[in-house]
């Protein structure tokens, strides 16, 4: 398995992971934020594939063809040794294999935001179930690491205590366990081992602005580097 938390959270989310790698993998994600984060990402990134792909039976044999295909392609030639003619045959085919990659490549490698901190939030059996990045600016990001179940008549709102004096204070309400991007109040600049935790409330929200319902998962928020 892969040591690049990119590509173990594209596995993890994929299924590609044995019984044993993935019981390892979310004790970690219980202890490193980044890592979280990353299987959100992916979570986020895969779902349009998830979406789109018909769930189907791979057919009897079909890896063992696979690899027979493979291991039968011939190598290319060397370009050195190409005649002009299959050269320029190759040359279009080059070409947009290159643009495809320089497209993955970018999409990969766009920057985005930084947050100042990260909270994994558990439920009460410690299992993840979301994730907020907080930016410190007003606005933070929740991203679901589990599929949670919202009654119809129920809504989802996310907290954060920025201090004892302040009480819990409402980042916004979610109509459904997706990643979102929150809104919320002029705050202070969040801080490390600040508590975010989402409840169950009536539609609309709170009726009272403090959190009233069972809470669906609770964390204490990491400072990220820089």
């Amino acid at each position: 398995m892969s040591l690049d938390p990119r590509e173990m959270a594209d596995d993890y989310v994929l299924g590609l992971m044995e019984p044993l790698e993935a019981a390892g993998f979310e004790a970690r994600m219980e202890r490193e934020p980044a890592l979280a984060r990353a299987v959100a990402q992916a979570r986020d990134r895969l779902l349009p594939l998830d979406l789109s792909a018909p769930v189907a039976a791979l057919p009897p044999g079909f890896a063992e063809r696979v690899r027979a295909a493979i291991a039968a392609e011939p190598p290319a030639p060397a370009a050195t040794n190409l005649p002009g003619p299959p050269a320029r045959r190759w040359a279009p085919a080059l070409a947009a294999c290159a643009g495809l990659l320089a497209g993955l490549v970018l999409g990969w490698q766009r920057p985005e935001p930084e947050p100042l901190v990260i909270a994994v939030l558990l439920d009460d059996q410690g299992v993840p179930q979301a994730m907020v990045e907080d930016y410190g600016d007003d606005t933070a990001q929740v991203r679901f690491l589990a599929d949670v179940a919202v009654p119809p008549d129920r809504t989802m709102q996310v907290w954060t205590l920025p201090s004892a004096e302040m009480g819990p204070v409402s980042l916004g309400i979610l109509t459904e366990a997706a990643a979102t991007r929150l809104e919320g109040p002029p705050l202070p600049r969040p801080a490390g081992r600040q508590l975010y935790e989402i409840t169950l409330e009536p539609l609309g929200g709170s009726p009272t602005g403090r959190p009233t319902g069972p809470i669906l998962g609770k964390g204490l928020a990491a400072l990220q580097d820089g």
